[in-house]
């Protein structure tokens, strides 16, 4: 299990990592695009969300590989991926032939974005289950 808790762990932080890496070497103003093309918030929201989420991003993903605080970190990574996941979803249903976003601008909200995303926030809620497990050493446990 914790072999597992280390795989999802690491991968969880380099999405993460990438995803912020994508969005901070374009102008913020083209991830604000694509925020917007979703048309869920406020001018002012998108421009708030296109300038903080890849720093967001970026210390999460650095934090689940560092290990530190896993317990909420991962809650939290469940949490945003969720978000993502489902306002990816209703776009989708809704027929928006729009940018995903989620990796820079240029890739098109489809069938496979959102299995990718899928996978994601399953590892993301397998992560808060391993975490959540409790880390006594099989010699010290009553039988």
């Amino acid at each position: 299990m914790k072999a597992l808790q280390l795989f999802l762990r690491l991968l969880l932080g380099a999405v993460f990592i990438y995803a912020a890496y994508t969005k901070l070497r374009q102008s913020w103003l083209l991830f604000a695009l694509s925020i917007d093309s979703y048309q869920l918030l406020p001018e002012w929201a998108v421009f708030a969300l296109a300038r903080t989420l890849p720093w967001l991003e970026l210390a999460l993903g650095v934090l689940l590989i560092a290990g530190v605080a896993l317990r909420y970190l991962s809650v939290v990574a469940t949490a945003i991926l969720g978000l993502f996941f489902a306002v990816m979803l209703v776009s989708y249903f809704r027929g928006a032939g729009i940018d995903c976003g989620c990796f820079g601008v240029g890739e098109a909200l489809s069938v496979k974005t959102l299995l990718r995303d899928g996978v994601l926030l399953a590892a993301a809620i397998s992560l808060v289950v391993l975490s959540r497990r409790p880390t006594v050493s099989p010699q010290y446990r009553i039988s």
